[in-house]
């Protein structure tokens, strides 16, 4: 994998737009590099909340999350040094692993809302 966060739009939305320091709502699955599943919030149950563009999430989903709008789906190649870098971080991401999310966008609230 290169060391460039790549973007794809699964499926674009037409909602409410992703800016920094909106609570996003997702529902999202991680890969490890070798195709295993590391983290989902459908195994969950729930959606996943988390302040974006702040430095609260990887960098990866602060900067690939940007513009995206609600009801949009997105695949994210998220190289190490944009998430977890030289920490391991649970059971199953070793220092250095590339990292593939597939993150669906439920709801943006932003200060004005």
């Amino acid at each position: 994998m290169t060391h460039e966060l790549h973007i794809t739009d699964l499926a674009v939305g037409d909602g409410k737009t992703v800016v920094k320091g909106a609570l996003i709502t997702t529902h999202y699955t991680g890969w490890l590099a070798d195709g295993t599943v590391f983290d989902s919030s459908h195994s969950r149950g729930k959606p996943f909340q988390c302040v974006i563009g702040t430095g609260r999430v990887i960098k990866g989903w602060d900067l690939g999350l940007m513009g995206m709008q609600v009801g949009g789906k997105r695949a994210l190649k998220v190289p190490a040094h944009l998430a977890y870098g030289e920490r391991s971080m649970g059971a199953h991401i070793t220092p250095n692993s590339d990292l593939t999310f597939e993150i669906e966008l439920l709801e943006v609230l932003t200060r004005d809302d």
